[in-house]
């Protein structure tokens, strides 16, 4: 089954950028679909290759920051080619 995923890693700290970058280049690594903007990161592809990467690599970014919120949208369907309609 496809899914698609919107991340939002926000590190509670002062110098936020560079755990944020080192996330995104990491979830950049796989073979999915991987598209971003100011705001969030989005990831789509088969649900167990995706939960698959999000699992290490979400774990890895919070074994190395104090205090950290990521915020997780998951939708069943892969909506990487989604264009608006109006």
């Amino acid at each position: 089954m496809k899914i698609s995923v919107e991340l939002t890693l926000t590190p509670l700290q002062d110098n936020f950028e560079p755990p944020i970058i080192d996330f995104i280049k990491k979830l950049r690594t796989s073979d999915l679909t991987i598209l971003e903007n100011p705001l969030s990161t989005q990831v789509y592809g088969d649900y167990d290759k995706v939960m698959e990467l999000l699992q290490k690599e979400i774990k890895t970014s919070f074994k190395g920051l104090e205090h950290v919120v990521l915020n997780m949208k998951l939708v069943k369907s892969d909506r990487s080619d989604y264009e608006p309609h109006f």
